[in-house]
């Protein structure tokens, strides 16, 4: 049975959300670095809208933080409360693959 996100957590926020905590978890970035990092990773290019607006709700929910910045870039990093939430994410969508390869392997 796939367990039901926390209303505390990632909530109904989608994918964009969860790239950015993902590439945060190794470690600070500013906005153009984790443009590459998540490009790098998934082969996905968040536009700058996508990216802010992602950044955005994040902060508001408290799952990542804005650090000093030098020149213009201002560097974010992920809470505890964002590594909770992407542990629970990423275990959510760890089960809906394996049903999903379940499911395929019966068709």
């Amino acid at each position: 049975m796939v367990k039901q996100r926390s209303s505390g957590g990632l909530g109904r926020f989608g994918d964009p959300g969860l790239l950015v905590l993902i590439s945060l978890a190794s470690g600070p970035k500013h906005g153009h670095a984790m443009t590459l990092d998540i490009l790098e990773q998934s082969g996905l290019r968040l536009g700058p809208g996508t990216l802010y607006g992602s950044i955005a709700k994040l902060r508001q929910r408290g799952l990542i933080a804005a650090l000093p910045g030098e020149d213009r870039r201002l560097p974010y990093e992920i809470t505890p409360e964002g590594r909770e939430a992407l542990s629970e994410a990423l275990l959510m969508w760890s089960q809906i693959v394996t049903i999903g390869r379940r499911r395929m392997a019966l068709a």
